[in-house]
């Protein structure tokens, strides 16, 4: 349509016709006189609505499907992270609770012994250090670690403080082949050097080549001069063999260390020497015998066959 004088007359008009309806629709309330028409209107163009709103809402639904599925992702996330972070805590919790009952183990020990530790973790094995049996643990001397201090854990000895730095010490193993301990058996005084031998048992050398030792006895440390590098008291192990006696100056045993070498976490510097020397106190109590159950045999004496003779006479 052309914009003339006689078409902007007739839009003036519509919007002055559109105005007066609205003002008496407005006016007549449910009585309005255009309600007929907005029922026909509504007759003609619902069903129209309706096939707009048919073709929409699948549209709507993939949306608000969209929208819930990523909320789903995001608590399953969610989930998985709170599961995550759970499984990190009871693994803490764990971990936690072995150090606890190690460091229980050891205070019990330095308590017994009347030793002063300064407790560490080791965070090294000796691969770093060369091929000897060595750990390296988390103070120095800024801890006040010196240079020969005894090294123990809540089972007994683990070794002797070789190299100080700083913030760090490392500990030469009871184990190593280089490493040398005196001895001394339980409730006696056979004194002895043990010597480390690796993944193996250790070997003492008992001084007295006629000791009477059998399997089973166990050894303390025998202390040194001036408490270092090893302080007394400290449990070695329990003999596992003792080779015969040949006549010789020593008789040699084969100890198995109370330490598990291979699984040392948290770990005692004892940077004060007990006043006495504590001897066996240290120990741990002696495993009680286990009972063999006695077996009796009872034999019940069963009837004697008759003779073939006897059944003939009884016949």
């Amino acid at each position: 349509m052309r914009d003339t004088r006689e078409s902007r007359l007739l839009l003036v008009l519509l919007i002055a016709i559109a105005f007066a309806l609205i003002t008496v629709d407005i006016r007549g309330g449910e009585d309005s006189p255009v309600d007929g028409a907005r029922q026909g209107a509504a007759t003609v163009f619902g069903p129209i609505e309706s096939g707009v709103s048919a073709a929409v809402d699948p549209v709507g639904n993939a949306v608000s499907a969209i929208r819930d599925s990523g909320e789903r992702h995001d608590r399953l996330a969610a989930l998985e992270k709170e599961n995550a972070a759970l499984k990190a805590r009871l693994g803490s919790d764990d971990r936690s609770r072995s150090r606890l009952k190690q460091l229980d183990k050891m205070l019990k020990i330095a308590g017994q012994g009347q030793y002063g530790i300064k407790g560490a973790e080791v965070i090294a094995i000796g691969a770093a250090q060369g091929f000897s049996w060595t750990i390296t643990v988390d103070v120095g001397a800024n801890d006040g670690i010196k240079r020969d201090m005894t090294v123990l854990n809540g089972e007994g000895l683990v070794g002797r403080v070789t190299t100080v730095g700083p913030h760090t010490a490392t500990v030469l193993l009871a184990s190593d082949p280089d490493f040398t301990v005196g001895t001394r058996m339980e409730s006696g005084d056979e004194l002895g050097f043990a010597s480390g031998q690796g993944d193996r048992p250790l070997r003492v050398e008992l001084l007295n080549g006629k000791a009477e030792v059998k399997k089973g006895d166990r050894l303390v440390t025998f202390g040194s001069q001036a408490d270092r590098p090893f302080v007394p008291g400290v449990p070695v192990g329990v003999v596992s063999r003792v080779d015969p006696s040949g006549g010789g100056l020593t008789r040699t045993l084969y100890v198995t260390p109370y330490v598990g070498f291979t699984k040392l976490d948290i770990v005692g510097v004892v940077v004060e020497a007990p006043k006495k020397d504590p001897r066996d106190t240290v120990l741990p109590p002696k495993p009680k015998p286990t009972p063999r159950p006695t077996v009796t045999v009872t034999v019940t004496p069963s009837a004697e066959a008759p003779v073939d003779g006897q059944n003939q006479q009884e016949q």
